[in-house]
Formats: C-alpha cells, sequence, structure tokens
C-alpha cells in the first residue's frame, strides 16, 4: 500500500515573532522541520513526502530536506493562505497511485514510529485515524462574556494531534466539498467529519509536541534530549 506524506509546513510562526518562522528555526543545530522529516522516514512506511512551505520559501523548504538526509521521493511545494488550502496544494501534487495520505505539522518532530504505523494501519481498516491523547486538564466551555456554559467530562475529549492518515480519494472528497461549501477547519480530521465520517482515533503521545512559540523550546530540547539517551 503506498503512503505518500503531506507535510504542512507554510504557517507563518507569528508567536515567535523575529525574521525566522518556526518551522526553520534552529534544534540542536537543525531546522525544527529537517527533524520532523527524519521522525517520518524512521517509520519506513512511506514511499513519499511532500513539504508545503511559505510561497517563495521554497529554497529554504529543499535546504531543510537536504539537511534532513532522507532517501525518500521528496518534493517542495508553495502554500495557500490557510493550512487547508496548503494541505490541498500538497494533495494535488500526490501520485494517483496513492492509497493512503499521512498528513503531519511539520513543527511536530518527535512523532515515532510506533505512532505512525499504529494511525497508518487503523486508516487502512477505518479509511480516517487521527493520532490522539487524552487530555488532562478540566475544560470549559464558556460564552462570548467568558462565562461557563459547562464543563465536559474529560473521560471522552482527547486533544487531536497529526499524523491523521486517510484514503487519498476520500481526503480528496473532502477537501473538494468544503471549498465548494466554504467551510473551514483547523485539521483534515474535521473535514472528514463533514462528510459524516467516522475517524478512528488513536492513542498519540504526550512527547509528539507542536513547536508553537519560543516557549516550547526548552521541552522541545529536553524531549530530544529523552528520546537519544533511549
Amino acid at each position: 500500500m503506498i503512503v505518500t506524506a503531506i507535510i504542512p509546513a507554510a504557517g507563518e510562526g507569528s508567536r515567535f515573532g523575529g525574521a525566522v518562522r518556526k518551522q526553520f528555526i534552529a534544534l540542536d543545530g537543525l531546522p525544527i522541520l529537517s527533524h520532523t522529516l527524519r521522525a517520518l522516514a524512521a517509520s519506513n512506511a512511506l514511499a513519499a513526502a511532500i513539504v508545503v512551505v511559505p510561497p517563495g520559501e521554497e529554497s529554504l523548504g529543499r535546504e531543510a530536506l537536504s539537511l534532513a538526509g532522507i532517501e525518500l521521493e521528496t518534493e517542495v511545494v508553495a502554500g495557500g493562505r490557510e493550512r487547508q488550502d496548503s494541505v490541498y496544494n500538497g494533495l494535488l501534487r500526490a501520485k494517483p497511485d496513492t492509497d493512503l495520505v499521512l498528513i503531519h505539522d511539520g513543527v511536530r518532530p518527535f512523532v515515532s514510529p510506533g505512532v505512525i504505523l499504529a494511525t497508518i494501519e487503523a486508516a487502512k481498516e477505518c479509511g480516517a485515524a487521527v493520532a490522539a491523547v487524552p487530555v488532562t486538564d478540566t475544560i470549559k466551555r464558556v460564552d462570548a462574556d467568558g462565562l461557563v456554559i459547562e464543563t465536559p467530562g474529560r473521560e471522552q475529549l482527547w486533544a487531536a494531534q497529526t499524523p491523521q492518515v486517510f484514503r487519498y480519494a476520500l481526503l480528496m472528497q473532502a477537501h473538494r466539498s468544503v471549498r465548494r461549501r466554504g467551510i473551514m477547519a483547523t485539521d483534515d480530521a474535521a473535514l472528514l467529519e463533514h462528510l459524516g465520517v467516522r475517524v478512528k482515533v488513536v492513542r498519540g503521545s504526550y512527547e509528539n509536541l507542536k513547536i508553537t512559540s519560543e516557549d516550547d523550546l526548552p521541552l522541545a530540547d529536553l524531549i530530544l534530549r529523552r528520546q537519544r539517551a533511549r
């Protein structure tokens, strides 16, 4: 079964500030994106990887690929205005013989081969699967005035991560459907939900950190050292 990875790395990284976007920030001497690509390649489950970067920064994407030193068929494409548009741009570049598409955030460099493989296996069976972890905080729903509406029980609440894996035809159908209807979502699993598709949740990892601000860098460095020690 042919699995193509699409790595959205076209975010502005506004919470970092500075001239360098977060996906290209150095972590232990390599861009975060390079670490992410290495982690994905370590699963030995991918046939190709499509990296989606901000328009005009394709050279930085190719440099990150080169520094990662992975042995995969790769391509760098320009992203769109929103993450959803960037993933769609990547989908358009996937080869027609792709069976499954794996979406993984360019700034989640610590995903394990086990999580990747488990999510792929679930998608083979169900058509759509997402890595996630149970929430540990108490969650409050609030109204526009900041007043609590309810406190949902934690036992049914999971925090979605990536990878998210889908049958290629199903994900393309979902993207085209929501584009026609003007629907925006923060992850691809939600797009499948709009089609009425049931999405399987696979246990992810709390180490599968998404680096979104400078405050995450000390924790990222700690996770990197812990993984190397193992």
